[in-house]
């Protein structure tokens, strides 16, 4: 009768899950999917806590309280501008927790001389993906929280060494499928993982973070499909399933959005040049203007649209890009907000800021959509963005991010760019928005300048 019951709540854990899944694709109703996702797993933790195989409830009770005292912490008091490293710190906890799982059921097995090839290989691919992930994300996260260069990191033959390294991990697990009881073999395979997971990030610069991520999601998301069969618990598979799979999507999707391949991003060590010029802009001039000048303009234009790049989120100035919005506002002008897919350091970090300074979700529009209102538009303020409003991506052939999707504010009637100074984007690219003859520039952190702006555009 229990395990009826705790199959049941799998079950209803397994749709809650789904279901949240759904509701993460929109803005408006994220906030409700992550609730059923917590309900769902609350769901699901209850229910594995009736299995017959938990001899005693101590260790558990301690590992919530930690859990739960870190938690809190973490989700309450991190900055959304800091939730890039907190979701990559979050992958290597999670993976943490499933290699352990695997190391301790292969030492209880060995110590009972009771492990076959099956559960081997089940144990195997779990940690070999968990130590992996736990190393990987460490390393995204030290990129992200600017403790390691954000640059690429290469040396010569890397891509072969670790080549290398991955075959002899495999080597690895082929050889325990053979011969369980090697536990010296068993060891091996999880360093050499851990050393792969650092090799694996080092060379991949910081604006390329949201696909390394969401791709270490879908790894963390396999090793729970790993550890659900070695230790025959249905939920896990289920979950594993879902997190990997649409980890390994929105990869794929990330990847298209910024016009390069899997390959590109994970051996290319894009942004490792210094510089590459562009055609569009080779020879212009950027126009500086004044905030007051600025000011006017955005007073008294119909349309306005907002364009928030990871500058942006480096000034924390969100809550200044919506108050700046609702002041036009109020003057009887129009405010969008633009997003771009891959602006930011991870998939829908200009939504999260955005929406947690409280700009309405029907306000962030995404590229696709907004494209289509550049031309009408009067005024489009690029706040930190670069190469994702780079229209060499359109015109130069000869460029490395042509074919990009980009946001068309070159089509605007006119552009305010915010700027920290005069230094291109992560590709190194020339930004030929930048010496255009409608495009004004405002030099400053981003913050003071919105402030200095809203203040303005008040008092026009």
């Amino acid at each position: 009768m229990t395990e009826t019951v705790i199959q049941v709540a799998y079950l209803i854990a397994a749709f809650l899950f789904i279901t949240a899944l759904r509701a993460l694709g929109r803005p408006d109703s994220a906030r409700r999917g992550m609730q059923l996702a917590a309900f769902g797993m609350a769901v699901a933790v209850v229910a594995t806590l009736l299995q017959a195989r938990i001899v005693t409830f101590e260790w558990i009770a301690v590992g919530a309280v930690v859990g739960s005292v870190a938690g809190y912490p973490l989700g309450r008091w991190v900055p959304m501008t800091a939730m890039p490293q907190r979701i990559a710190l979050s992958h290597a906890l999670g993976a943490l927790a499933a290699t352990l799982v695997g190391v301790g059921e292969y030492s209880h097995d060995i110590a009972l001389a009771a492990m076959t090839r099956s559960h081997v290989l089940a144990l195997s691919f779990e940690v070999l993906l968990g130590s992996l992930t736990v190393t990987g994300s460490a390393m995204a996260f030290g990129k992200l929280q600017e403790i390691l260069p954000g640059r690429p990191v290469t040396f010569p033959y890397q891509n072969i060494v670790n080549l290398v390294l991955v075959a002899t991990a495999l080597g690895c697990l082929g050889w325990l499928i053979a011969y369980p009881m090697d536990a010296r073999v068993f060891v091996s395979m999880i360093g050499i993982a851990a050393l792969v997971g650092v090799l694996f990030v080092l060379p991949i610069g910081g604006a390329d973070m949201p696909v390394v991520v969401s791709l270490l999601n879908s790894y963390a998301g396999l090793a729970a499909v790993a550890t659900g069969f070695a230790i025959d618990n249905n939920i896990l598979i289920i979950v594993g399933a879902l997190d990997g799979l649409s980890g390994l999507i929105l990869s794929l999707a990330m990847s298209k959005a910024m016009n390069r391949s899997f390959t590109n991003v994970l051996f290319g060590a894009f942004g490792a040049e210094a510089s590459v010029a562009s055609d569009v802009a080779a020879g212009g001039e950027m126009s500086e203007t004044t905030a007051e000048n600025a000011a006017l303009r955005l007073a008294y234009a119909e349309r306005v649209i907002m364009v928030p790049g990871y500058g942006l989120a480096v000034s924390q100035a969100q809550h200044q890009m919506r108050e700046l919005g609702e002041s036009i506002q109020k003057r009887g002008g129009e405010v969008r907000y633009a997003i771009h897919p891959v602006a930011g350091r991870m998939p829908g970090h200009m939504n999260v800021l955005l929406a947690e300074a409280g700009v309405p979700y029907d306000k962030l529009v995404d590229m696709d959509e907004i494209n289509e209102r550049f031309a009408d538009t009067d005024v489009a303020v690029v706040v930190g963005a670069n190469d994702v409003v780079n229209p060499a991506a359109r015109t130069d052939r000869a460029s490395p991010i042509y074919g990009m999707p980009i946001l068309k504010v070159v089509d605007a009637k006119s552009v305010l760019v915010l700027k920290r100074g005069r230094g291109k984007g992560f590709s190194g690219v020339d930004n030929g928005l930048f010496v255009d003859p409608k495009t004004s520039m405002l030099f400053g952190d981003a913050r003071q300048s919105l402030l200095d702006l809203g203040a303005e555009v008040k008092s026009a």
